[in-house]
């Protein structure tokens, strides 16, 4: 099993709870694209994904 650091466990809850709340924020933001961009995490030592709704 992986070490678990409390940056991580922070990062992951937060993601966690994103998955959750954004799709709800984007449908209610109408039109407008959206950008997915993979950026490297120090803090988890991997990669993940953001994604932004730009008008």
């Amino acid at each position: 099993m992986a070490k678990m650091t409390r940056r991580g466990f922070l990062a992951t809850a937060v993601a966690a709870g994103a998955v959750r709340v954004v799709p709800g924020v984007a449908a209610k933001t109408g039109g407008g694209r959206r950008i997915l961009t993979l950026v490297y995490d120090k803090g988890l030592g991997m990669m993940r994904a953001v994604e932004r709704v730009v008008p």
